[in-house]
Order: C-alpha cells, then structure tokens, then sequence
C-alpha cells in the first residue's frame, strides 16, 4: 500500500501531529500530516496495525491510555504542532492532550459530551434538542428493570447501546421482552465502562453528516443516506453521498444537527451525526467530535467533492485558516440555527456498499480483479482473505470488505457499486460446524429471524418453494443449476436479491462458472441451503457432497 504526499528533505527539521489510530481509517489523516509538511509521530495500542509502517515515528499506547499519551505529547515541547485523529472512537483523548498542550481541539468537557451516550442526551433534553427518551443502565443494577413495576410497563421496540463504544458494538433493537435481558448484558459487556443507554426506537430514514465547527461557523463537509438492515442490528450495508431526500427535509435534519452540536459545546473542529428523519421531523441519533468513519471522510465524500476533508479539519487543530474550506463553502438557509451555517457541496455521487458473508472460515476469494474493473468503481478494500474466520454481522466492523464507485450519475455509482460487490465469492471451507448451524436455521431465542435467509420470500412464496422441496429430485451429475430454478421462483429469479446484491438467478449462473464439474447433488439440500445463504451455501453443500462421495467410495 502506498501513501500519497511527499517528504521534505528537512524532515528532522520539521514539527510533528500526534495521529491517534494507526488503521486503515488513519490513512487520510497520515497523508494530510505529510502534504501538509509535517511529520506523523502516530499511536495505537497494535503495532501491528496496518499504517504503522508509514509512521515518521510511532508508539504503542493503548488509545485509551490518556495519561500516558499527554505525557508522549509533552514530552515533544514545540516539537508538537496538532493532536488529530478521524475515525476512532478517541476524540475525548484528542481533547485531553490538546487542553494539556495548549493546542486548538473542541473542549474536553465538550468531547466527553460527544463522546457519553448518556451525557449527550441529558444535553440534548436541557437544550430541547429531538432526541430519544432515555434510561441509563449499569451492569450491577440491570436487575432493577426486571422489577414487575418497571417491566410489565415497557413499551417496544427500544434499542440499546454501550453508553461509550462505536462501530455499532453492542447496538441492538429490543423488540420484546424475551430479548431484553440478552440484548442488555451485550450492551454492558461492549462498554469499557460498564454502562449502556436504553432508548426509545426512532423509525425513518437514517444519514450520515460531517462538519467542521470553525470560528462560530458551521460548514457541512458531506450529507449521505445510509443503508441499515438486519434486524434487531443496525447493519450500514453501505452510504450514498449526496442524499436524495428532498431539500427541505435536508434542511431541517442540518438546523437539527447544528443545534445538537451547539448543545455539546462543540467549538473547534470536527462533528459528526448520525440522525433520523422520523414523523415527528429530525431526531437526533448520536453526535460525535471527529470526522466519520465507515470510509465517508477520507474517501467518498472526497470523491464526490473534489475536496480534501481531511487536510481541512487538520488545518484547524494546526490553528491554521482552512483556506479550501472557506472558499468553497456556501450559505444554506437554515432558519434558527445556533451558527452560520454553510457547505461544500458534492459535484458527483459516491456509492460505498459493503459486502457480508454467511458464519465459516473463508477458503479461497472469487472475483477481484473483475470486481475492480468494473466501470466508476474506484476502490475495492478487502478486509476477510483465506483463512479469514467470518461471520453474519451484528455489528459494523465485522463486514468481509467494501466497493466505492463514483460516477456523475447517481444511478451508475449505485450500481458499480453494487455490481461490484455481487462479483465477489467467498467461498468456505467444508465441514465447519458454524456453517452447519448457520444452515440448519437455528437463531438465537433473543435474536429471533437472524441471522436472515439470503432471500426473503412472501408468505405465499414460501408456502410453495416448502411444496417444491418436499419433492425435489436430485441434481445430476455436472448438470448446470441455472436451468433448474423451481418453477415457484421464476417470477421472482431476476429481481429478488440477497445480501450482497445477487439475484437468484445471478447467482445461479456463478455456481455453473464455478462448478461446472460438480458430483449428483441431493436437490433437498441443495434447495434448502440455496435459499438459506445463497451462493455460499450452494458451494459449501457441493464442497461437502464432494468429500462424502470421495469416501463413500473408499469404502
């Protein structure tokens, strides 16, 4: 992997940013140190992670450790130019070395606002700002809400999260009251501190903003529809950038958003929302004090516009004028706002999607290089390789990989991106146990319906696809699968699609490319795993056909 930017000859010469976070993530924030002249002295508590090679210097220290890095920080004296990070779930440490350093940062009051669920609503609540209501929960006093009184009167769905992680971790719709108590101990046991926020569901339209707070001003930095699934988790399967919600609902949610962050004490750097269009309006989900993951911030909103986010938010912990970010802003009529409220907005439409896995362990990876030729596809980052342990996500950071497009035309992005990902196969290795159960369509009692079926039939659908396996003949030897699609899925073959954006009979025809030798197939199975997980399912079941035959036959 290489980094864009060049080095000075005067290096040694030159002033160093703190980096918190040496992922992939970290990335743009390394780049802009070095095109902006400096040098990146980068932290993370892996050294193993993967930009620590592209490092001027680096220390591994636990982001957590906040002490000892403000420590690290002084100990640079005037060598020390910015503390930044994008990305991470840190800001409150950004904040607390640059209040020890006497660098530019938002408030260390204000980043813990951002930064603790339950601090964050009760700042939301004394500046009416819309927002779930809310109930605290610690790990030693879980058992009060069992009490009959407070139990018997919850109303749901309610969603519960650690009051202090990110990336969705332990985040989940409570959807009854058999699921209440699992779903609350995950919660606990995702919070470094032991803590988790039981809120009321907000239904609607989810996205994402980033901003930059900048002398009294606020500038949006890119405004995305995010693609959330797989109840009772909140999947983002993928972001679209710009949204295409009408103007004046956009308008409000940025009104909403400007108060949010005005409510935290958000004063000089980065935020970032997370909001809902509900029927009730706005309503604010969370507000973070950096700049986005999920790759919004350093990749597809500066692909969309043409504009170099990251670099502009350094130039303000720098104490520098953001000069990019000034001119090309311009004022949106946002009315009652708590700031000037201004945009960069995009030129061309960015389309992320990632791609997900059924349970197992990867073997080989099918489809790359034509994933990436792919017209307007612009990246291709692969997180799962052979050997991978994969899962069905419940969270955001447990996804196989993710496809960028970028096209002039919304629709083109959308579908190189999805088109892109449906190129993709990974294929597992036979006779894994998770695999197994994930088949067998054993679910959880708390987290019932999931993981989900590849393909989602109606009622009536499954009424006669259950008729048709109860009869299925077996497949022959080497025959080619996309000739046999049953008769009740025809009306549906070439518009039903599965998690990664392949229909049925897309994904048919990948099996014959792939499987074009294959041994007699039991055709209930082969049907049954087909609708369960796709094509995965589909060579999984052939891969272990295949090693039961070899040893039928030694026998």
């Amino acid at each position: 992997m290489e980094l864009k930017g060049s080095v000075s000859k005067n290096m040694q010469e030159q002033k160093y940013v703190l980096v918190l976070g040496a992922g992939l993530m970290q990335r743009p924030s390394i780049e802009a140190v070095k095109n902006l002249g400096y040098k990146a002295f980068v932290v993370d508590g892996n050294p193993n992670a993967l930009c620590v090679p592209f490092a001027d210097r680096f220390e591994p220290i636990d982001l957590k450790d906040k002490e000892r890095l403000a420590k690290l920080a002084q100990s640079l004296g005037t060598e020390l130019a910015a503390v930044f990070t994008a990305g991470t779930d840190f800001s409150t440490t950004v904040s607390y070395i640059a209040e020890r350093c006497s660098l530019p940062a938002h408030t260390y009051e204000a980043a813990q606002n951002a930064s603790n669920k339950v601090r964050m609503r009760e700042c939301f609540k004394r500046a009416d700002v819309s927002s779930p209501s809310f109930q605290e929960i610690e790990r030693a006093k879980i058992t009060a809400f069992l009490a009959p009184d407070v139990f018997d009167a919850m109303q749901f769905p309610k969603v519960v999260k650690p009051v202090d992680n990110m990336g969705a971790r332990g985040c989940r719709m409570i959807r009854s009251k058999q699921e209440f108590l699992p779903a609350v101990e995950d919660a606990v046991r995702a919070s470094r501190t032991g803590r988790a926020i039981l809120e009321d569901y907000m239904d609607g339209p989810e996205f994402s903003i980033d901003a930059i707070v900048y002398k009294n001003e606020l500038t949006i930095t890119g405004f995305a529809d995010r693609h959330i699934f797989y109840p009772p988790y909140f999947i983002e399967t993928g972001h679209t950038m710009p949204t295409n919600i009408a103007e004046e609902k956009r308008l409000e949610l940025i009104g909403c958003f400007a108060k949010a962050v005005h409510a935290l004490g958000l004063t000089c750097g980065a935020a970032k929302a997370d909001i809902k269009y509900t029927d009730k309006g706005p309503m604010v989900g969370e507000i973070a004090a950096r700049l986005s993951g999920g790759y919004m911030s350093g990749w597809t909103y500066p692909y969309a516009a043409d504009f170099d986010l990251t670099e502009q938010a350094l130039l303000v912990a720098l104490d520098k004028e953001p000069q990019q970010l000034l001119l090309r802003r311009k004022p949106l009529p946002v009315s009652d706002a708590p700031f000037g409220i201004y945009e960069v907005d995009c030129i061309r439409t960015s389309a992320e999607r990632a791609w997900i896995s059924i349970p197992g362990k990867v073997a080989c990876i099918y489809g790359t290089d034509y994933a990436s030729a792919i017209p307007y596809t612009r990246n291709m980052l692969i997180r799962s390789t052979a050997g991978s342990s994969v899962v069905f996500p419940r969270n955001n950071v447990e996804k196989c990989g993710n496809s960028i497009a970028v096209s002039a035309q919304r629709a083109l992005a959308v579908k190189a991106a999805e088109d892109s990902v449906a190129s993709i196969v990974l294929r597992l290795e036979k006779n894994n146990s998770a695999t197994d159960t994930f088949l067998s369509g054993e679910s959880q009692k708390s987290e019932r319906n999931f993981p989900p079926d590849a393909y989602q039939l109606t009622p009536e659908q499954r009424k006669l696809f259950k008729e048709f396996v109860s009869t299925a003949e077996n497949i022959p030897q080497n025959m080619p699968v996309s000739k046999l699609i049953p008769p009740c899925l025809k009306e549906c073959a070439s518009t039903l699609k599965d998690y990664n954006h392949r229909t049925m009979s897309d994904s048919l025809a990948l099996y014959d490319k792939i499987c074009s030798a294959h041994p007699m197939l039991d055709g209930k199975k082969f049907w049954q795993a087909f609708m369960r997980g796709g094509l995965q399912a589909l060579l999984y079941v052939t891969d272990c056909t295949v090693t039961y035959t070899r040893e039928t036959k030694k026998r």
